[in-house]
């Protein structure tokens, strides 16, 4: 493909992609000395996944008095939140509009080297969404966005992320979000994060289920096992993950885990890591229990743990 061809593809998806980004202006209150309330306003962005639902980070509407939504032609109306899950930095915003939604990609899917466009809108000039392009610069990240707040299984990116961006899509040259942009290092150059769209699609399925974001959790704090760690401790096997606290009172308390078992299946899928152990842990929620394979010394059994769900 000659590169004029390609710069007018390119052109025609972020055309078709703007008008499902909408800028979000919130106003909170906070109280100065005399108690007198002082509104504080903010800017952040977010995009459509159906005509009347905006997903967008928690952290843009967190506290949030009042909800602006400016859509690409300039219409304005007032959002509502639905749910968050402030443990993934995710909120659902509903607006009466007729929007148009963007498509959802295939996070797990991702490529280093992945070309991408961050839209949003920056530092909160509003005139339409603005675009950056940059690749995809690595997968599985894990950062400390505050310090109630650990994000997991993020993508990087070089795609320029600025104050105003976050809950905006990252997309790629197909035109699909395959994440949401939540964060930046503001002391590095280059360096911005997106939530994996497959987090979000499982938000929006746990909305439409049950009503509200959920999660689940068994009372276990895990460490992945690595080739040195087996070697050097000795370990049976070289995948899985270690036990290295059980929550007492917790559902895995209760049914005899302790910490060294290592966990190296959950309902008969094969784990490596603790993402895939906490996705698992997700998916049961509708049965609520999983069942995991334990290895404890040289011994191996099957053990069916319930759900705390919350």
């Amino acid at each position: 493909m000659r590169l004029d061809e390609l710069s007018n593809e390119i052109s025609e998806v972020i055309s078709k992609t703007v008008k499902s980004v909408v800028a979000l202006f919130t106003v909170t209150y906070a109280y100065d000395f005399m108690l007198n309330p002082v509104p504080i306003r903010g800017a952040g962005s977010g995009f459509a996944v159906s005509k009347d639902l905006i997903i967008t980070n928690n952290h843009v509407v967190s506290g949030s008095s009042q909800i602006t939504v400016v859509t690409s032609d300039g219409s304005r109306s007032i959002g509502r939140v639905v749910s968050v899950a402030p443990w993934k930095d995710l909120a659902l915003v509903s607006v009466e509009e007729d929007l148009q939604p963007i498509a959802l990609g295939d996070s797990s899917k991702i490529r280093i080297g992945e070309l991408v466009f961050a839209v949003g809108n920056p530092l909160g000039l509003w005139a339409g969404p603005t675009v950056t392009m940059g690749v995809v610069s690595a997968v599985g990240r894990t950062i400390a966005a505050s310090p109630e707040l650990i994000l997991e299984d993020l993508i990087q990116t070089d795609a320029a992320i600025n104050p105003g961006n976050s809950g905006g899509p990252l997309i790629n040259i197909r035109g699909e979000a395959i994440g949401i942009t939540t964060a930046i290092i503001p002391y590095a150059q280059g360096i911005g994060f997106a939530i994996p769209i497959d987090e979000v699609k499982l938000f929006l399925e746990h909305i439409r289920k049950y009503g509200r974001a959920v999660r689940a959790w068994i009372g276990v704090y895990v460490v992945d096992i690595t080739p040195e760690l087996a070697k050097t401790y000795r370990l049976p096997v070289s995948n899985g993950v270690i036990v290295v606290k059980v929550l007492r009172g917790s559902p895995a308390d209760e049914v005899g885990l302790r910490p060294s078992d290592i966990i190296v299946e959950v309902d008969g899928t094969p784990i490596k890591t603790s993402k895939e152990l906490r996705r698992l842990t997700e998916k049961g929620i509708e049965k609520g229990y999983i069942e995991v394979k334990i290895i404890r010394g040289s011994r191996e059994f099957r053990v069916e743990v319930p759900l705390i769900i919350e």
